[in-house]
């Protein structure tokens, strides 16, 4: 079995419990505004599977398909925050300990065979 369908087919507990989360949280999301899945679906140009399989929380679903409801439903604007770089500590623990402590003499071009 390859990486990619593994990954679809048996996801890591945390990666499956927030997908399932998410799902949840988009589903009374749309019930809250008293849409139906038909109405989402034609907002954000796609078809009613896609919205089902995203309320459900399947891993096989694109992820723009779970951007594009954020935004139906104007939830978007905390996803900016997601992988932020400035609030990437190890990110950045390990970037400073790669950073260089002195500089190296450039090299020239030898036109001596």
């Amino acid at each position: 079995m390859t990486a990619r369908r593994m990954l679809l087919k048996a996801p890591p507990y945390e990666i499956e419990a927030n997908l399932k989360r998410l799902g949840a949280n988009l589903r009374i999301a749309r019930l809250r505004r008293n849409m139906t899945v038909q109405e989402v679906a034609k907002k954000i140009g796609t078809g009613t599977r896609a919205v089902l399989d995203a309320e459900k929380g399947k891993p096989s679903t694109g992820i723009a398909v779970y951007l594009a409801l954020l935004w139906a439903f104007d939830l978007l604007r905390p996803f900016e925050k997601l992988a932020d770089p400035n609030t990437d500590e190890t990110g950045r623990l390990l970037a400073l300990s790669k950073e260089r402590s002195r500089a190296s003499r450039k090299r020239r071009l030898d036109n001596d065979f």
